[in-house]
């Protein structure tokens, strides 16, 4: 099955939808590849979605993420340790968190995940990269992408009130490919405005920053 078997509406909004169980995870568990740019990642959005994304079993699937600079500090001591191919030690242990973390870092070090910061250079830019576009790909190559929402949080006891906006390539293609181009163009660090380092380059260049700003989120 493939994302064009997926019925799927043209925007999900919180008030009406429940858009982790109707959208995200249908696609996630339909693709094989998931490039996604968000403002702030934890690592349990990234257990989770590694854990929805059943093709990750298979050695298939493919995740690309861009993300901005700052962390909790708990979550960027575990992304160093996930990333960092200095780093041998195994997460296995008796919690279900050990077994979800070895588990990411199985898929990290079969290089299925890749993670890239993504950092502001003007002025004309006040505040930290906060860009919303996701790109689901399937092995038919047809392509789901989609705005609107900040992150997946994934929490079942509180949610972002939010909306998603949704273009497929069999109805909305120059939409999605344009989406597909933007993704591109940060991953390969050719726009404007903002500076992309691979995950690693900017932890040990000491680009990374823990705020209490981000302590109450999911």
């Amino acid at each position: 099955m493939g994302l064009r078997d997926i019925e799927l509406k043209e925007e999900y909004r919180s008030d009406r939808d429940d858009i982790v169980t109707e959208f995200f995870f249908p696609c996630l568990s339909h693709c094989i590849e998931y490039d996604r740019c968000v403002d702030f990642l934890s690592i349990q959005t990234l257990a989770t979605i590694s854990m929805a994304f059943e093709n990750f079993a298979g050695g298939k699937a493919k995740l690309r993420m861009i993300t901005g600079h700052r962390f909790r500090s708990g979550d960027l001591n575990l992304f160093t340790k996930l990333f960092s191919e200095k780093f041998t030690k195994s997460f296995e242990g008796k919690f279900i968190k050990d077994t979800k973390i070895q588990k990411l870092q199985d898929i990290v070090n079969n290089g299925q995940i890749e993670l890239k910061i993504a950092i502001t250079n003007s002025e004309q830019v006040s505040n930290s990269f906060s860009e919303r576009i996701g790109i689901f790909r399937d092995v038919d190559d047809e392509a789901v992408a989609f705005t609107g929402t900040s992150r997946e949080s994934f929490s079942t006891q509180s949610r972002d009130f939010e909306s998603v906006d949704v273009f497929t390539s069999w109805n909305d293609k120059s939409r999605v490919e344009r989406k597909m181009k933007d993704f591109q163009g940060l991953w390969d660090n050719k726009t404007k405005y903002v500076d992309v380092y691979d995950f690693m380059f900017a932890e040990e260049n000491n680009l990374l920053k823990y705020s209490s700003e981000w302590v109450l989120r999911d």
